[in-house]
């Protein structure tokens, strides 16, 4: 089982077609395609039936966290599969992310053993414990193209479009009727660095007039679906999520004696 820790400050930026342009052409003599420079993200996100996590992610504590899982396009039960715990606290991004199939990821966050457990399926199981019923809430699939930073091996630029989301059929290995959440020519950028930013990028921001936002694609889609009432209360949403979740599986956390070694 892979497992990986990241810790960063991340910075986004909501850009129209003509900025994004502009920034492309401004930043190409620093910046190269990354490894892996265009990718179709699939995410599932975890929460409480009364929406207990994003409800106090947008109330913009000093500290927040989240729990998701992730595939690159629509998956089958043995497509690589990452359960991701992102914490973020005055601004700095810690992600511990842990690597399994997708069959198995989602046995795992339904209540079964990892095939290995490790400290970061301990830092999960924790964070499982504290969020008691929690099952898979939203599902936000985009577009991505990556670039990574010539010189500066800890810079990395992403721009995501055609970002959508949907509360039915909450599955990595199912299509589904999405919603938008951006508009068609609107691209939501995230420079991600390990340090200090490169001034360059300071000076083109600048010039461009792009300024930074504060953007949640999860908490997009919560608010879209509060605004028009779809949001109901808490044993509707539970009760929704098990009509709604996409095979048999019943989210019901079993505590793990595992989790109680955390140091």
């Amino acid at each position: 089982m892979a497992q990986s820790i990241f810790q960063r400050i991340e910075k986004k930026f909501l850009l129209d077609e003509a900025q994004y342009q502009a920034f492309r052409e401004e930043i190409s003599g620093f910046t190269k395609p990354d490894a892996f420079p265009t990718c179709n993200i699939y995410n599932l996100y975890f929460d409480t039936p009364d929406f207990r996590i994003i409800r106090k992610s947008l109330e913009k504590p000093a500290y927040k966290e989240k729990l998701r899982l992730r595939t690159y396009g629509v998956a089958t039960a043995e497509t690589p599969s990452f359960i991701e715990l992102k914490k973020k606290y005055r601004g700095v991004v810690y992600k511990r992310r842990m690597e399994l199939p997708y069959g198995a990821s989602m046995s795992y966050l339904s209540g079964e053993e990892p095939p290995q457990p490790t400290q970061i399926s301990r830092e999960v199981d924790y964070f499982l414990a504290m969020y008691p019923r929690l099952a898979p809430a939203m599902m936000i699939a985009y577009d991505r193209i990556a670039l990574c930073g010539t010189e500066d091996s800890g810079l990395r630029i992403t721009f995501d479009t055609n970002i959508r989301y949907r509360r039915n059929r909450l599955d990595l290995a199912l299509d589904g009727d999405d919603r938008q959440i951006i508009q068609p020519d609107q691209h939501l950028m995230e420079i991600k660095v390990a340090g200090a930013y490169d001034l360059r990028l300071a000076h083109i921001l600048d010039k461009l007039e792009i300024r930074q936002t504060s953007f949640s694609k999860y908490g997009r889609g919560y608010q879209m679906e509060l605004e028009e009432g779809l949001v109901g209360s808490f044993t509707q949403e539970m009760e929704r999520g098990r009509q709604n979740y996409g095979s048999n599986r019943v989210f019901t956390y079993r505590p793990r004696a595992a989790f109680y070694a955390i140091a």
